[in-house]
């Protein structure tokens, strides 16, 4: 199922809404009290050219950065999951990446963000809660038994947002980030939701103890 163009009205964090505005089909027309036309988000699918265009979102120092190729390989395999949020005068706010993986059978297809990042100017608005949330829709749809993500230990604004969508620490994983200058490898936090289909959330009991990278399938 292809995902289509949405029009979306972003507020504040702590507004009317609560912070994640509303959307609606781009065939849909918005008009505010006095009849024009309301200045809308759109959220469409990842593209190509978009390669070009989205450095003001991955020069935020917290946004993993890959080569094209890795880019283009989420492209052509998960498409679906490859959804980026564009202003009203055509700059891109932000995105999320993510692909299906795991094994049906022992209950582990699922649902993974492999990349969320918003902009520090368009940030506050609700953006990553609702491009999480059209990341797990298309998890749903796809029979996954959860979605799961994996943070920096340090990074404790991203947990706590994942947090407030209803993540949850699975497990530890040690030295998981390589890094730089010298200074120690990091670890992660493997977090997951349970989706529908895990009914009995077995999916997100913690593991008692850490493990480490090459442990993970």
């Amino acid at each position: 199922m292809a995902l289509e163009r949405l029009q979306c009205s972003l507020v504040p964090a702590g507004g009317a809404t609560g912070g994640s505005g509303w959307c609606s089909s781009s065939s849909s027309s918005s008009a505010d009290s006095s009849g024009s036309r309301r200045k809308m988000t759109s959220l469409r699918p990842f593209t190509c050219d978009d390669l070009f265009k989205f450095n003001n979102i991955n020069l935020d120092p917290l946004t993993e950065t890959y080569g094209i190729p890795f880019y283009l390989q989420y492209l052509a395999h998960w498409p679906e999951y490859f959804i980026v949020a564009e202003a009203p005068g055509g700059e891109l706010m932000g995105y999320i990446m993510g692909k299906a993986e795991g094994s049906v059978a022992r209950e582990e297809w699922h649902g993974h963000v492999t990349a969320l990042s918003v902009a520090p100017e368009f940030r506050r608005l609700g953006l990553a809660a609702k491009l999480m949330e059209m990341l797990e829709e298309i998890s749903e749809r796809k029979g996954g038994f959860f979605v799961d993500l994996f943070v920096r230990v340090s990074n404790q604004v991203a947990v706590n947002m994942y947090k407030r969508l209803g993540y949850s620490v699975y497990r530890t994983v040690i030295e998981y980030y390589s890094a730089s200058n010298g200074e120690p490898d990091e670890d992660a936090y493997d977090m997951r939701k349970a989706l529908s289909r895990d009914t009995e959330k077995k999916s997100i009991i913690p593991l008692p103890h850490p493990v480490r990278p090459e442990d993970i399938e």
